[in-house]
């Protein structure tokens, strides 16, 4: 449950007839009442079912894996090991790219030889049953001969470790230097060193991976799947050794994601186990498959060293980061990026300093996750600003408001965003929505904490991200819009929708969106970096705009008036000057059917294009734009037991413009849940790399009875980049929420627990002083 606020100073000077307003999105009706079906329901006749065999070692040499009594059990169609597989491997680079250079990072799809992390296939089953398929894999014997490991990245640094990745586990290195840090540290009054620690954690998505493959009558492999990146087509054709055009991904409408299914997953298993059979193959993780099935969010270690006047001037920054890549590399490059780029947070700093390194451990790969690095970053930084203004003696906000970033300032990379930066009043703003503070009782203490944020929308500018979009109009009046976006819950094809009839002028339920097919929407590329509204939203926007100048053209010419003086608004076309002008939309659309002129448009957006940067320095563009927020936390900590309770939760941001209000509400509501779990109880922890929280029953995930009501604080600057002067809210909105309870959490006892999550345990022992 979320309540939302929006002040008349925020209020964009702007009239829209469905753009802002909190309509029932296109999906809603299908998945209220259970019509839309999730990718784990599509079945066909024939179909085989499959299980993947996994290594329960961590670091190991395959010295046998003997397969021939599974292949004898009946019905049993297939069981492939490397042996069978093509020379080739399975792409782990950052997906969807479409020209640039990828990363020599990809990973086998079997084990041939060396297990790297536990869990690592072994082996694929294709069956007659789920139940044979789980029979035969019980029935494959192997042998693997323990080999030495590391899984501490630090130790994994050190001279003479076990070797997971290159040379010396280091798979990237990044790096941001700014100013004359020495002499800032020189000139500072105090200078404030602590190190913070976060955790591994998993996605949690409401489905696990899951799909469905055939090979259809013209011998392209069709894959149905809950997935974030149709784009892997292609790296799927080139992992089974076939053409690009032969591989066709169809995405469903429902599953959550958060980063978790950017990778390819399900697909490749599917992909070569139906051309091995030539039978529809389905293939579907249980919960405790997909702990182990795709990569989980990156452990940090945030080394921070800040020096500041006593007037809350901050002189020098220094920061080291080091991230667990786990046993391959997938996106771990581009999150540390992230992390490097975030590491100052929303202020402005002229003396810093950034040393970045991630490094490979035989722990579970790390990749992808909401918040992307900046979400590490943030824990570090918003907890070591509250650690600054205790130890000068200076009221935390007041802090804050001193190093704030201002509009039109440049970030730690030198470039200064183009739209707004609203920081110091959404952090107002949040504090005092939290309102009298609620009092202590007993043993049980209050303390309340804020955390403001810079985060990202819209790719890393280097990758020459495009977006592709289209928009018709039938001879009835009737809009369609297709689009290769990937939607498994976020609401991205509702607001495809909600744009393409603003701008034509019709209502929402004359609007159809067809999405996520490969093969027959236009690539509109992922749906990760919180880049869809940024980007598809952009691409429909113009081929909107070009659909409606040529219907106002026409209509124009019927009533004897400028294009410019054409309305297009419910479903009617006006003439703004002349009342006594007027027609339906749908006889407009007739009309120009009649003559043939052209009511469609396939239009593409292209982000901003740069260069890497620089190496050295750190210097250069990174992203289009940034989103600016705060979130504010009340909780109550039980000093006896070490429970903490969050009483209140106020999230502000500025979103730029909200395409559907209610949409934005939901984003905030998920990130505020999402963000308390990873504050509070989320934590996959490896023993000697083997999960022992392998299900919920151990990974302790926020229930409702958990999470108060979300308070929803929207301001529009209108200053973004996307459709309308639109930003990102989907990463933002968990960024600072972690944060925030940890400083919460220190404001109630009086210590601070450096590393997540802030768990019962780790209270009473700092209360107690061990």
């Amino acid at each position: 449950m979320s309540t939302s606020f929006d002040p008349t100073a925020a209020r964009a000077n702007v009239a829209f007839r469905q753009v802002g307003k909190p309509l029932a999105r296109t999906d809603a009706p299908g998945k209220a009442i259970g019509r839309t079906p999730y990718a784990g329901d599509y079945v066909m006749p024939g179909m085989l079912h499959a299980k993947v065999l996994r290594s329960p070692m961590p670091s190991a040499r395959l010295v046998k894996l003997d397969v021939r009594k599974a292949r004898a059990l009946p019905g049993v169609v297939a069981v492939l090991t490397a042996r069978e597989l093509p020379d080739r491997l399975a792409p782990t680079d950052i997906p969807g790219q479409t020209g640039q250079a990828r990363l020599k990072t990809d990973q086998q799809i079997l084990v041939r030889e060396r297990v790297r992390y536990h869990g690592e296939p072994l082996a694929l089953i294709a069956a007659e049953s789920a139940d044979i398929a789980e029979h035969a894999m019980k029935l494959i014997e192997y042998k693997l001969e323990p080999l030495p490991a590391v899984f501490d990245p630090e130790e994994a640094m050190r001279p003479g470790a076990p070797v997971v990745q290159g040379t010396d586990n280091v798979v990237a290195r990044h790096a941001i230097n700014k100013g004359d840090v020495a002499a800032g540290f020189a000139a500072a009054d105090v200078v404030v060193e602590r190190t913070y620690r976060t955790q591994f954690i998993e996605h949690a998505f409401l489905e696990p991976e899951v799909g469905l493959a055939w090979i259809d009558e013209n011998d392209v492999v069709n894959i149905r799947v809950s997935t974030q990146v149709i784009e892997h087509f292609r790296f799927i054709a080139d992992a089974i050794g076939v053409p690009h055009n032969k591989v066709r991904i169809m995405g469903a409408l429902v599953g959550g994601g958060f980063g978790g299914k950017e990778d390819i997953t399900v697909e490749v298993y599917l992909a070569l186990l139906a051309k091995h059979t030539h039978r529809p193959v389905r293939l579907e993780f249980t919960r405790e498959d997909s702990f182990m099935g795709h990569g989980k969010r990156h452990p940090f270690v945030l080394r921070y060293k800040t020096g500041v006047k006593r007037d809350g001037k901050i002189t020098a920054l220094e920061v080291g980061l080091i991230s667990d890549a786990g046993a391959y590399v997938f996106l771990s490059p581009y999150v540390l990026l992230y992390g490097t780029i975030a590491a100052p947070g929303p202020y402005l700093i002229e003396n810093l300093k950034v040393d970045a390194a991630s490094v490979s451990t035989n722990n579970m790969y790390t990749s992808a996750f909401r918040g992307f690095g900046a979400a590490q970053a943030c824990v570090a930084y918003e907890q070591q600003m509250d650690e600054i203004a205790q130890a000068i003696g200076m009221d935390r906000l007041e802090f804050r408001r001193r190093n704030y970033l201002k509009t039109g300032e440049p970030t730690a990379t030198g470039f200064p965003p183009p739209s707004a930066i609203w920081t110091e009043r959404c952090a107002d703003l949040a504090w005092q929505a939290l309102g009298e503070k609620t009092k202590a009782k007993g043993a049980v203490r209050i303390g309340r904490g804020l955390a403001a944020y810079q985060q990202s929308y819209g790719r890393l500018t280097f990758l020459h991200d495009t977006s592709e979009g289209w928009v018709g109009v039938e001879v009835d009046g009737t809009v369609v819009v297709r689009s290769g976006v990937t939607d498994i819950g976020a609401g991205q094809v509702s607001a495809l929708a909600q744009i393409a009839v603003e701008i034509l002028g019709v209502t929402l339920d004359n609007v159809v969106v067809y999405n996520s097919d490969s093969a027959v929407t236009p690539l509109a590329g992922t749906t990760t970096a919180t880049r869809a509204l940024y980007m598809t939203g952009n691409a429909v926007r113009v081929a909107a705009e070009a659909v409606r100048n040529r219907l106002a053209a026409r209509a124009a010419k019927a009533f004897g008036v400028a294009a410019e003086d054409v309305v297009l608004a419910d479903n009617k076309v006006t003439a703004a000057s002349r009342s006594d002008k007027s027609m339906g939309f749908a006889e407009l659309i007739r009309l120009c059917a009649s003559e043939g002129i052209q009511r469609s448009e396939l239009a593409i957006f292209r982000a901003p294009f740069t260069d890497r940067l620089d190496p050295v320095t750190g210097q250069g563009q990174a992203y289009p734009d940034f989103t600016y927020g705060a979130h504010a936390i009340e909780v109550a900590v039980d000093t006896e037991t070490g429970e903490v309770s969050v009483l209140k939760s106020v999230a502000c941001h500025d979103v730029g413009q909200c395409i559907n209000p209610a949409a934005v509400e939901g984003q905030i509501e998920g990130g505020a849940a999402q963000g308390q779990g990873y504050a509070l109880s989320e934590e996959m922890i490896y023993r000697e790399g083997r999960l022992t929280t392998p299900s919920f029953s151990e990974y302790l995930i926020p229930t409702a009875m958990d999470v108060p009501v979300v308070k929803s604080i929207i301001l529009e600057s209108r200053s973004g980049l996307g459709p309308f002067g639109a930003k990102g809210i989907g990463e933002p909105a968990l960024t600072p929420v972690a944060p925030a309870i940890a400083n919460a959490v220190a404001d109630a006892i009086g210590k601070r627990i450096f590393d997540l999550p802030i768990t019962p345990e780790k209270i009473v022992r700092a209360l107690n002083g061990i």
